[in-house]
């Protein structure tokens, strides 16, 4: 899958560079940019990150079920609470929110602000929002396989993964307002 991706989205440029030379790539060079965000990373790459994300996410969860008082005793990325054990799997680990997330936050960031340096913060922000929206879905499920086990899978499952998804989106957006306050309060304190 990398490889075919990867090729079509070359050959892709290479048929837009043919027919309209180097002034209408550059022009789509965003867009195409995006395109590699359908690129599936090789499974090796994704292996390597995906594994400390999923210890991220279960160290964390850990940490905020104790301040809690739910009793967890963590093995890796192995949960193991009163009534069940949870392993922070693969698909737990947060790595398609973020990669998710970032995209999003590029094409926010090209729509609605025209510096770019924000773009660029905005991109990097998304790394501890993601990480930690996925560390908080992880905590709500432990918490519900303690206090209400009949809605801690399935549909409310995915639910939840949802609603956790918008507060990240949200918290990108309040991320981008507070820090262009920011920006606007020094530009006019800045002595011309």
């Amino acid at each position: 899958m990398f490889l075919q991706r990867t090729a079509f989205l070359l050959s892709f440029t290479g048929i837009l560079w043919t027919l309209g030379g180097w002034t209408l790539v550059r022009s789509l060079l965003f867009p195409l940019f995006l395109l590699t965000f359908m690129v599936r990373w090789p499974t090796i790459v994704y292996q390597q990150v995906t594994f400390p994300l999923q210890l991220l996410a279960s160290r964390l969860t850990e940490y905020v079920l104790d301040l809690m008082n739910v009793p967890v005793l963590r093995d890796g990325n192995v949960l193991e609470l009163a009534n069940k054990r949870l392993s922070v799997v693969e698909a737990c680990s947060g790595i398609r929110s973020l990669l998710s997330l970032s995209f999003l936050s590029l094409v926010f960031g090209y729509f609605f602000d025209n510096k770019v340096w924000m773009r660029w913060v905005l991109l990097l922000a998304t790394i501890p929002i993601a990480l930690l929206a996925n560390a908080g879905r992880v905590t709500i499920t432990a918490w519900l396989w303690e206090n209400a086990p009949e809605i801690a899978e399935g549909v409310f499952h995915t639910i939840e993964g949802w609603l956790i998804f918008m507060i990240a989106l949200l918290a990108l957006v309040v991320t981008h307002q507070v820090i262009n306050a920011a920006y606007d309060r020094w530009r006019v304190r800045k002595p011309t």
